[in-house]
């Protein structure tokens, strides 16, 4: 990754000199890098390649740790900054604060990136074939696709735009259920380019896309998100379909998927999402309720957590477990993988083979040291039963919110609240800087 790090440094500062704002968050849609957009040399179109996937690791963790706190997963109580248990618990959120904009603008630089890409390969002096442009299409469009669901899950009711190809001429702001259309379409045209490309990439990925780094395997990974992105729409049998030509697997290793990588070399950047165990400083604290509500016996509480001794306070809130969902600070962190696969192929049976969702779910209990389910078998009870393994199976890996919210439980009876005058808070407002574009 060190590699392509060092390309996306390059990359930056060409755009930055042709006028193309990548700082903080002013101007998320600004105009493209002409140098690379008409007349881009192989060696050029390679490094917008490398340096959009590189450039997908800017600002994680201000998407995660929101998101993750916002659905009560867990609390910032380092003291650090006070709007992490004040603004992003009570409300309401500033439009053109950090907490807002930050994740917002990240995942449109990729957007961004992607962009670039696409126009320099249409306008290149390389002499790139059809089938070898198709595969990067389809590598770019599915990462643009990807960017737009989580911003998009981010803003739900509040909308965003599909279309800033052209900063002159920005696309309207769509409500969520377009939203979801569309990104579906945009993961449908990559597949068919990557359908319709040459056997390899001409760039290298990461060692994160390890397996998927053909146009047929990262054709893989795009059915994968195209299966996400079905579940949220409420299509059970699109999202099984997909399923079968993704690289689910219900036999499979839980951690099979991509993933962000990391690294401590050179220029390369490390996850910092990363906390060390029982370090001052560190207080990324699980809720309570995640301790006190699993299951005995669950592998993933361990595997999970670090019990901090004396616990730690802040603000009115207090929790006795630090989060360690990530070994060290070079810990890959996963786009998807297959244990959500299997929990999205238990969920999209229920109701049409709650049989073979149950065999679903077992493999995920089984797997975390549990017991066969032996709960009601109703569509409800099942439900309930996916909506518990995926928060002790992705915590802290950006759904939990989500979930709640799109299976009409984001409320008090799941968002505990834990002080007067917190709330819950089920959309990221739309930044400042958007209203008045």
């Amino acid at each position: 990754m060190k590699n392509i790090y060092l390309k996306l440094i390059i990359f930056i500062a060409i755009t930055i000199v042709s006028g193309c704002n990548l700082d903080e968050i002013e101007n998320p849609n600004a105009p493209t890098v002409s140098s690379f957009a008409d007349g881009a040399s192989q060696a050029d179109i390679q490094l917008l390649a490398t340096g959009l996937e590189a450039i997908m690791r800017n600002d994680l963790a201000f998407h995660y740790d929101t998101v993750s706190i916002l659905g009560r997963e867990y609390y910032d109580l380092t003291g650090v900054d006070p709007r992490y248990t004040g603004e992003l618990l009570k409300g309401p959120l500033d439009n053109n604060g950090f907490l807002t904009t930050r994740a917002y603008a990240a995942w449109y630089k990729v957007v961004k990136s992607a962009n670039i890409l696409i126009e320099a390969v249409e306008n290149s002096a390389a002499g790139f074939t059809d089938d070898v442009k198709n595969s990067y299409y389809g590598y770019a469009k599915t990462l643009k696709a990807y960017a737009l669901l989580m911003v998009a899950n981010r803003q739900f009711s509040n909308g965003i735009r599909l279309d800033v190809a052209d900063p002159d001429n920005l696309g309207p702001n769509v409500d969520y259920t377009t939203a979801l259309a569309g990104i579906m379409d945009m993961l449908n045209e990559a597949n068919g380019d990557l359908s319709s490309s040459s056997a390899t990439f001409d760039f290298n990925l990461s060692s994160g896309f390890s397996g998927f780094d053909t146009p047929s395997t990262f054709s893989e990974f795009n059915r994968a998100i195209a299966a996400r992105v079905a579940l949220y729409q409420g299509n059970n049998s699109m999202a099984l379909s997909l399923l079968s030509n993704s690289f689910f697997d219900i036999n499979g290793g839980l951690y099979d998927g991509v993933a962000h990588v990391f690294g401590l070399t050179g220029n390369d950047i490390s996850n910092a999402q990363y906390h060390v165990p029982g370090q001052s400083g560190q207080e990324f604290m699980i809720h309570d309720s995640w301790i006190n509500d699993a299951e005995a016996g669950d592998t993933r509480v361990p595997q999970k957590s670090f019990q901090l001794t004396g616990g730690t306070s802040f603000d009115g809130l207090s929790a006795n477990y630090q989060i360690a969902i990530y070994d060290s600070n070079t810990a890959p962190v996963y786009l998807i993988r297959n244990e959500e696969l299997i929990l999205i192929y238990a969920e999209a049976n229920i109701g049409s083979n709650n049989t073979e969702a149950i065999n679903a779910i077992d493999v995920v209990r089984n797997l975390a040291g549990l017991s066969p389910y032996a709960g009601g078998t109703t569509d409800s009870d099942l439900i309930e039963e996916v909506l518990n393994q995926r928060r002790y199976s992705l915590l802290g890996e950006g759904h939990r919110w989500i979930d709640l919210r799109r299976l009409n439980r984001l409320n008090s009876t799941y968002i505990p609240l834990d002080r007067a005058g917190d709330n819950v808070i089920n959309a990221f407002p739309t930044p400042f800087s958007e209203n008045i574009n």
